[in-house]
């Protein structure tokens, strides 16, 4: 059975997994407004690890995005790990350009709750509670580290430029400037082909990008973990289109971590014209 510490890190690298593979906007084009909902599993090489849902809806101009997951299965029996988080800002000048975000984490012993205000992708304020330890050898984060960046949950929301196909390369080739309230740090993706895939709710192409994730600030260059991951080439997501708009969300995601590989991929993905649009 995978030990304590073990889970704990790895609950920690499936988390970042999210964050580090998501894709950021290009540009919003004149896409309808589209609801979207998926379901996920995650994985630790093949054993059921939790699940997870996203949920939100994608406006021309603006977006809002939830998200959840909890441990199952075996990692249930080791731990009762949670999680929450929100998001939401506009579609500015090409970009997603987040304006709030949030996220609470919970086990048996502590729940931490990250809150940061941005105005356009710049940060205004942010709060960590109960605050991380403090530890020698972190590379600062300074301010202009946090001048247009992407929150992890915002970065789950794109857009693919007018006169190409939403599953094609404008979908995957980018650098993402990632914050997360502790950590500034980008994920370089580059396009690598068409999957056909079946679920609830969808059949049809992904974008599959090949990802590569670079420390910038807030990080112990000398940790194992650190050069592990900088070092680490099997990093992979897949992006389904999210309906008519001209916007994918993550269908697939799978991350080589230092106890196995960890896939996160959906068993669900429904889209609908979101409740914004129908009232019009």
């Amino acid at each position: 059975m995978i030990k304590n510490s073990h889970m704990h890190r790895l609950r920690l690298k499936a988390a970042a997994a999210v964050a580090l593979l998501a894709p950021l906007a290009a540009l919003p084009g004149d896409a309808n407004a589209e609801g979207f909902k998926a379901r996920y599993s995650v994985k630790l090489i093949g054993l059921a690890l939790g699940n997870a849902t996203l949920e939100g809806s994608v406006e021309p101009d603006a977006y809002q995005i939830d998200a959840t997951a909890k441990l199952a299965g075996i990692a249930a029996l080791v731990s009762s790990s949670r999680g929450a988080a929100s998001a939401s800002g506009l579609m500015m000048q090409g970009r997603v350009a987040p304006n709030a975000y949030a996220t609470t984490s919970a086990n048996a012993t502590m729940t931490r709750t990250v809150r940061i205000a941005m105005a356009a992708g710049n940060v205004k304020a942010s709060e960590i509670a109960p605050p991380f330890e403090e530890l020698p050898g972190r590379v600062p984060v300074t301010d202009a580290h946090k001048q247009k960046i992407i929150d992890p949950l915002s970065a789950l929301i794109m857009t693919i430029p007018d006169g190409g196909p939403v599953v094609g390369p404008a979908a995957c080739n980018r650098s993402l400037p990632i914050y997360d309230g502790w950590a500034r740090f980008n994920v370089n993706l580059t396009y690598a082909g068409v999957r056909q895939v079946r679920v609830k709710g969808y059949e049809g192409p992904v974008a599959v990008c090949s990802a590569r994730y670079v420390a910038v600030a807030g990080h112990r260059p000398d940790r194992a973990a650190t050069k592990f991951m900088e070092e680490n080439k099997e990093m992979e997501v897949w992006l389904a289109p999210v309906g008519a708009s001209r916007a994918a969300v993550p269908f697939r995601i799978s991350v080589a971590t230092m106890v196995g590989m960890t896939v996160i991929e959906a068993t669900e993905f429904q889209t609908s014209p979101s409740e914004k649009t129908a009232a019009r």
